[in-house]
């Protein structure tokens, strides 16, 4: 990756971009939606993105849902979107899997989706921690002792730990779930073996799928996202402006905790465009 983080704290505490991006990368729960509710003037600033000629693409960590779901929920809350638009963990799972892991037997801790995708992909997934040559880590509700045997057992065997995301929960409107670094950390400690790859957000295997997906230069681009160590952190090291939304997991005093520091800070999406006129098809209607 070719950017570097920021580490200097911005001045004040909300700061919002004075330009229009060519491209914007959106992460999705506790930026544009919470649940199944888009968030306030979440649709209204995608549509003045897309009408002032950027490319948008939507970006997650959370591996319950395929590309093409993502979009349909998406199309149901008034947003536009296809398979295409949207990258997520099962995505950038994919691409490092076919990278390092060719050929190999998995076992996954992870929900019913995770092995039906890598499956199709063409890779063996077994039951038999004896068989397993990579565990494949998850956020997984359905997550038990079981599983947690099976990749303690395969790991203990010479298996290899690759997780989807490093989040350890989601929001929901509801206080929010355990998400994958939970399941990562008690499969982590058992073993005492760490996974060699995380490979969602802030991973440089989904950046490349950003970007690749964006298609616009890093320095006429931003990450928004409700998380400094994922969504901001990523976006500075492809070099993009980071950009904190605190409609999510990110609080204004929880900042002062963290080495790295957004290039913006904004109170939700609706914010991130400047007061700009606007373009003429919006001014149409």
């Amino acid at each position: 990756m070719a950017g570097r983080l920021r580490t200097t704290a911005p001045t004040g505490v909300l700061k919002r971009p004075g330009v229009v991006f060519d491209g914007y990368a959106l992460d999705l729960d506790g930026t544009v939606y919470v649940d199944d509710e888009v968030l306030p003037g979440a649709a209204e600033a995608i549509a003045r993105m897309r009408a002032h000629g950027s490319r948008v693409v939507f970006v997650t960590n959370k591996p319950l849902q395929t590309a093409e779901q993502y979009a349909a929920k998406l199309e149901s809350l008034g947003i536009r979107a296809d398979a295409n638009d949207v990258v997520t963990a099962l995505d950038s799972l994919l691409r490092y899997l076919r990278t390092r892991h060719l050929g190999e037997r998995l076992l996954t801790v992870a929900e019913p989706l995770v092995d039906e995708l890598c499956g199709r992909a063409g890779f063996d997934v077994v039951t038999d921690p004896a068989l397993a040559q990579v565990v494949v880590v998850s956020f997984d509700r359905t997550f038990d002792y079981a599983k947690l045997l099976a990749g303690f057992r395969a790991v203990r065997a010479g298996a290899a730990i690759v997780a989807t995301n490093p989040d350890p929960y989601c929001p929901t409107s509801d206080g929010g779930l355990p998400d994958c670094a939970a399941m990562l950390a008690a499969l982590e400690a058992c073993t005492g073996r760490a996974a060699e790859a995380v490979v969602g957000k802030p991973s440089r295997h989904m950046g490349a799928a950003v970007l690749d997906r964006l298609g616009v230069a890093p320095s006429r681009a931003a990450m928004v996202g409700d998380r400094v160590a994922t969504d901001v952190a990523m976006g500075q090291q492809l070099g993009m402006a980071g950009v904190l939304v605190l409609s999510g997991a990110t609080r204004a005093q929880d900042l002062d905790r963290f080495d790295i520091h957004p290039d913006y800070v904004v109170p939700t999406l609706a914010d991130v465009l400047p007061d700009l006129p606007a373009p003429p098809e919006e001014t149409s209607k």
